[in-house]
């Protein structure tokens, strides 16, 4: 099984050997599968559809905070399956009439760097986008987000428990049990090719409470009320 990070090496690798993907955002538009329905070739798994997601985390964001009018995105740009992400979130961000301000990192090195700029830049918000890097980095960027007072959401529960304010996406450990029945079924004999690409169908919005009580926001009880879990 791999992420979105390893993918395209394993199938560098081989075009044999099944591979089946656990944590990817577009693998249509990224070129990785020809089709949901038909993936072809020797891959199959989990889309998680972060692209769609994103416009949803930004409204959820707005929710909290209505006032924000400058938001910083912090997303790995040396992976191409987050360039729909960023776009769909783009478009939710001209609707609502909100100033999106992109912060690109491509590895380890380049988070001082962007947290300087944005600091200086002060954002009323901000918005992460999941992937191995940033996950790997989750509790430097909360940290960050907490000394400069902004609210953030990100995709995986992991930045909420960290002290990020809200999270919004598929559970974590349900897409590793869902990647698992991919692995059992191929053992079994059906082939990566004919097995459908499918996407999660519920997802979880975390909030934490106490990050919302030390950044001074009072959260309306209908933002409260679509919580599937409340950190206190």
């Amino acid at each position: 099984m791999t992420h979105g990070l390893t993918i395209r090496p394993a199938q560098h690798a081989t075009q044999t050997i099944p591979i089946v993907m656990a944590i990817v955002t577009d693998p249509v538009g990224s070129g990785l599968v020809a089709s949901l329905a038909r993936p072809g070739g020797n891959l199959t798994g989990l889309s998680i559809g972060a692209a769609e997601l994103g416009g949803k985390r930004l409204e959820l964001l707005m929710q909290a905070v209505p006032q924000a009018a400058r938001v910083a995105v912090l997303w790995n740009a040396a992976l191409a399956d987050k360039v729909p992400e960023w776009q769909r979130t783009q478009t939710v961000a001209h609707t609502l009439g909100v100033s999106l301000h992109s912060v690109e990192v491509r590895g380890p090195d380049d988070f001082d760097g962007a947290f300087a700029t944005r600091a200086r830049e002060r954002p009323d918000a901000l918005i992460t986008f999941a992937d191995p890097l940033t996950l790997t980095h989750h509790r430097r960027i909360v940290a960050f987000a907490m000394q400069h007072r902004l609210a953030m959401i990100s995709e995986l529960k992991a930045f909420a428990e960290a002290g990020g304010l809200m999270t919004y996406g598929p559970n974590g450990p349900d897409l590793w049990r869902y990647a698992a029945a991919y692995v059992d079924k191929i053992l079994h004999g059906a082939k990566p090719a004919e097995l459908p690409v499918e996407q999660p169908m519920k997802f979880e919005l975390v909030i934490n409470l106490n990050t919302a009580q030390a950044l001074g926001l009072t959260l309306s009880p209908v933002l409260l009320f679509q919580a599937d879990e409340v950190i206190k």
